[in-house]
């Protein structure tokens, strides 16, 4: 049984069997570019998501065939003035790739064609990145005098390096999908960027759901750290898996040689 919540900008579809979210960014007359009503919107959905506790994977694409996210509408960046409109503009942008990068499931990005500007600084919010062969990456934010403002200058150098996101990011060059994946942008290349998005999903929704969410805090946390405090939060992120039911089914059912079956508990 799959269930749809259909918003003006973008939809949601929740398999009720897999416990998946595939969220459709769905203004395609714009090449899904993200003014300011389609970021609230995406922010609401992302909170549903959030709160929804039947949700233990959340895959993020594009509607049509062209576009994930072609970046910031144009129209509306224009019309900014002065420095305080530019840095509430890039704070309220923040905000909502924070809220998918904090989510505390896997999140994978299904680029489906563009992903530019705000585009490309979704699908770094999220944790993976499949992308189509036709895909095309960049932050061409200095062509128009200005520089990535959703979080693009702090999440791409610590994916790719400072020198390939650097690079990238003076120059506003696109990066084809092979690439991408060499520079390790992108996770994957598919025919079917949604299919393989899905197939990934399965393989990590086959595993213990806290332990796939401290996993995750235990990334974030370390990133912004040296290497011994990181060291410090991944063994309080272990013994927090040592005391749920979820690490006694995993051992025990791997002792048994049978399928573990845990319950996020």
């Amino acid at each position: 049984m799959t269930m749809f919540e259909e918003y003006e900008f973008t939809t949601l579809q929740i398999d009720q069997h897999g416990a998946l979210a595939v969220l459709t960014i769905n203004r395609q007359s714009a090449l899904n570019a993200l003014n300011g009503e389609t970021l609230a919107e995406l922010a609401q959905v992302t909170d549903i998501v959030a709160e929804n506790a039947e949700i233990s994977a959340l895959i993020i694409t594009g509607g049509g065939e062209k576009a994930f996210v072609a970046g910031a509408d144009i129209g509306e960046l224009s019309q900014l003035e002065g420095v305080f409109a530019g840095r509430e503009m890039a704070l309220a942008g923040q905000d909502v790739m924070h809220g998918v990068a904090s989510l505390p499931i896997p999140t994978i990005a299904a680029v489906n064609g563009y992903a530019l500007g705000g585009g490309l600084e979704l699908a770094l919010a999220c944790d993976v990145r499949v992308a189509a062969r036709t895909a095309r990456f960049g932050l061409p934010e200095v062509s128009l005098g200005l520089l990535p403002g959703f979080g693009g200058t702090q999440r791409l150098p610590r994916l790719i390096g400072a020198g390939r996101a650097l690079d990238m990011m003076l120059t506003a060059r696109q990066v084809q999908a092979d690439e991408a994946l060499s520079m390790g942008l992108v996770n994957y290349v598919a025919d079917n960027p949604l299919e393989k998005a899905r197939e990934v999903a399965e393989l990590m929704l086959r595993n213990a759901p806290i332990a796939l969410s401290l996993v995750k805090e235990a990334v974030r946390r370390g990133l912004d750290t040296t290497l011994e405090l990181g060291l410090e939060v991944e063994a309080d992120m272990f013994g927090m898996c040592v005391a749920t039911l979820d690490f006694k089914e995993g051992t025990t059912a791997f002792l048994a040689k049978r399928k573990a079956s845990f319950k996020g508990e």
